[in-house]
């Protein structure tokens, strides 16, 4: 039994996430060959191990062409009953690294939910990947829905943005495949405190998305009042919801065999970083 223990001291986020689990030994190369079997292009990704606060861990990143703005996260349609202008519904939303205002022209291409799933369920990906993929996807999307007072139908990706977002999400659980662990647990998650800017004014943190994927679980959340910012995104609520087993300290049983570090960008005075441990159930004890 291999279990993977997340210390979330500074957040989570889909990009850290997947750094952290590099960081404990997948590899790269073949994490790379498993995400291409989602069958998208237009982006490439990079990983370093690199020093923070001279601690060495692994920063990760999806890498858009030039011309292209990354994740922007769910977008709103307009629908006539609404008469909200045509903005982004969470204009960070996998960005706990990259944050933006831009808007979109009505033009712009979007993908829905359904498209969305329509990719994963086309690729060459494990069931495994495709099942939680989609599950973490249908639960932001069913949050933006409910903050936005929206149709689940309604709410959409631009183009763009789903394209770092399906790489981060479907990336995380080709990740966590390939370090074949049988189960998952986690401390409390901490989350910054105060108003961060999105593309539509000041939003409170947690931010709203975050806060209604807390409805019907039990995520323990607390927040740092010295940050003030986002430390928990949209994209790792999601992944938390789906593959946390319990929240709780280590087990007793369990022997930690490998501490890996996985970097977000943004600069807090202390480190931002997801921990992660790799345990093993500990064989029972012959003598003294």
């Amino acid at each position: 039994m291999r279990t993977l223990y997340l210390d979330a001291f500074s957040g989570i986020s889909g990009d850290m996430f997947i750094g952290a689990l590099l960081d404990l030994g997948v590899d790269f190369k073949q994490f790379e060959t498993e995400l291409a079997k989602l069958n998208v292009p237009g982006y490439h990704l990079h990983a370093e191990r690199i020093a923070k606060s001279s601690i060495y861990g692994t920063d990760f990143d999806v890498h858009l062409p030039e011309a292209m703005h990354k994740d922007e996260g769910f977008i709103e349609t307009t629908p006539a009953q609404h008469q909200h202008p045509h903005t982004h519904v969470a204009g960070h939303a996998h960005t706990h690294q990259h944050a933006n205002g831009h808007t979109h022209s009505h033009g712009d291409d979007v993908r829905h939910l359904k498209d969305i799933e329509a990719i994963i369920d086309h690729s060459d990906l494990s069931d495994y990947v495709k099942t939680n993929a989609k599950q973490v996807f249908t639960e932001i999307a069913q949050s933006e829905a409910v903050v936005h007072d929206l149709p689940l139908s309604d709410v959409h990706f631009h183009e763009v943005g789903a394209l770092d977002s399906i790489v981060d999400i479907v990336g995380a659980f080709v990740a966590l495949e390939l370090l074949a662990v049988n189960q998952v647990y986690s401390s409390e998650l901490t989350d910054g405190s105060g108003f961060i800017k999105v593309a539509h004014g000041m939003m409170p943190v947690p931010v709203p998305a975050v806060m209604q994927m807390r409805v019907g679980s039990a995520i323990p959340i607390k927040q740092n009042p010295d940050l003030q910012t986002e430390l928990i995104t949209p994209t790792g609520m999601g992944i938390v919801k789906t593959i946390v087993d319990q929240f709780c300290p280590i087990p007793d049983d369990q022997t930690i065999i490998k501490v890996g570090y996985g970097f977000g960008n943004r600069e807090t005075p202390q480190l931002n970083a997801l921990r992660v441990m790799l345990c093993e159930k500990k064989t029972k004890p012959t003598g003294c």
